[in-house]
């Protein structure tokens, strides 16, 4: 889908939400007047300081070579030489939305004029993303203390130094100074992890409406949901995912009574566990608000006192343990998703055949699901270990600490493939079980999600292969989102 709409780059409200238009959708940016000509004041303050005093990156050598002075004569080759010697990424290329993300994070972070790069290279990125040029840029090169690797790439690329994997620009001239100003930054990571924010976000808004279907198909008890249960212990995220569970289903007379007294902990327990799941997407969402719109290059070039810092700011370990957060919360989450599978192909809690079956004794209907489902759920828990219990010790003993971000954002993401998975499994069951049972469900918004899940899904009752059925399923999760 295709947005027509304009973001306008000032390099300080840059949404998420605006960069996943740029990327995903190819919505259009526009550099602000203000913002090119506050980055020009910078770059002049950098150029100025450097004649000075040592300037990192500028006047002298990178990491442990930070003591080593630049020779004045030959300061128009060191930026060059520093890009090609840090353009050393390999691994698969990524994928041209996630480059497209990285240059519209970088193009806005440069706009809030703390790195002292030359304006043309904004110009640059804002032209790339309009006429959609896209650098070849590799995946794997980051440890989350800056995405040396990849941003050396596009910057190469900007200056015609490497090919583009998409389109072409003419190129542009860089500057002494403008390779560590344009380096020194965690775009691409940034852009990895505000992808998994989406996906997750996105998976858990419908991973509710497949809790609805569970419900409704085994007949869960609503006092779970109730809102006088959820004020007595009001943390954000349970009284949220509550008050969601009370939309989507029918209200007042037309909710039927629960079936037991105590329903099993996938129904009963959802709130408790879905509700840390929503806090963390906040949370992370409110690290990448702050992060794309920040301009913490080291050095940090500041127009108000124009004075130059040194600093590590380039440091992502809010990135990275809030990732790892985020990721021991949706295990549990779909840990719930496989158990209510389970509990969907037991008869005592349905009242329907076996495992769904709708053939002679013996048929094993959807058995096979809780098997996908758990092979989903092992690989979720595997994505879901800590990365930021590791470090790393490099550039002769300098640089003694890293976050491993960047690995927290690819393992979120694959943690969010493994959990669409999961609930797709969870729907499939849960629209079975609705279908067998043929009950009417009075109106609510999970009878509309009903309507359009077995609109889209098969209804084969004799045993057959499920594969098809579950890609539908996982690309279905996404219109559930909707609801």
């Amino acid at each position: 889908m295709t947005d027509s709409s304009r973001i306008r780059i000032v390099g300080s409200d840059l949404s998420c939400s605006d960069v996943v238009r740029v990327a995903r959708r190819s919505a259009s940016v526009e550099l602000d007047d203000d913002a090119v000509q506050r980055a020009g004041k910078a770059y002049e303050i950098a150029v100025d300081t450097g004649a000075k005093r040592a300037v990192y990156g500028r006047t002298t050598g990178v990491g442990a070579n930070r003591h080593a002075v630049i020779d004045p004569d030959s300061a128009d080759q060191h930026g060059l030489r520093l890009l090609r010697s840090h353009a050393g990424g390999t691994g698969e290329p990524l994928p041209d939305s996630l480059v497209r993300a990285t240059l519209v994070i970088r193009l806005n972070q440069l706009a809030a004029a703390g790195s002292g790069v030359h304006p043309r290279l904004m110009q640059a990125l804002e032209v790339a993303l309009r006429v959609g040029a896209v650098p070849l840029v590799h995946s794997r090169g980051a440890i989350g203390t800056g995405d040396l690797s990849a941003l050396a790439e596009i910057a190469l690329t900007l200056g015609g130094q490497r090919p583009w994997a998409v389109g072409s620009l003419d190129p542009v001239a860089i500057s002494p100074g403008d390779a560590l100003a344009f380096i020194s930054s965690n775009a691409a990571t940034l852009a990895q992890a505000l992808f998994a924010w989406h996906d997750v976000r996105r998976l858990l808004t419908a991973s509710q409406v497949v809790a609805a279907l569970s419900f409704t198909a085994l007949g869960g008890s609503p006092e779970a949901y109730s809102e006088r249960v959820h004020a007595a212990r009001p943390h954000p995220g349970s009284m949220r995912c509550a008050a969601e569970m009370r939309r989507l289903l029918p209200s007042g007379a037309d909710l039927p009574v629960g079936r037991r007294l105590q329903d099993p902990f996938g129904l009963r327990a959802f709130p408790q566990v879905h509700g840390p799941a929503m806090d963390a997407v906040d949370a992370l969402e409110r690290v990448l608000s702050i992060d794309i719109n920040a301009a913490a290059e080291n050095p940090l070039i500041d127009i108000d006192t124009e004075e130059v810092y040194h600093h590590g700011q380039f440091s992502t370990a809010y990135l990275a343990l809030t990732l790892d957060h985020l990721r021991a919360a949706l295990h549990h989450v779909a840990e719930l998703s496989a158990a209510r599978l389970s509990d969907l192909v037991e008869p005592d809690l349905t009242g329907l055949s076996p495992f769904l079956a709708a053939g002679p004794p013996g048929s094993s209907g959807i058995m096979i699901l809780e098997y996908v489902a758990h092979d989903a759920l092992g690989e979720l828990r595997h994505n879901a270990s800590p990365v930021t219990l590791g470090t790393a010790v490099i550039s002769r003993g300098l640089e003694d600490h890293a976050s491993f971000s960047t690995h927290a954002a690819r393992s979120t993401r694959a943690a969010a493939d493994a959990y669409r998975t999961v609930i797709a499994c969870e729907l499939l069951g849960a629209v079975r079980a609705l279908r067998l049972a043929g009950a009417e469900i009075p109106p609510a918004p999970v009878a509309d999600a009903f309507r359009l899940a077995a609109g889209r899904l098969p209804m084969v009752e004799a045993d057959h292969p499920l594969s098809d059925e579950v890609a539908e399923a996982e690309r279905l999760v996404d219109s559930l989102a909707a609801f």
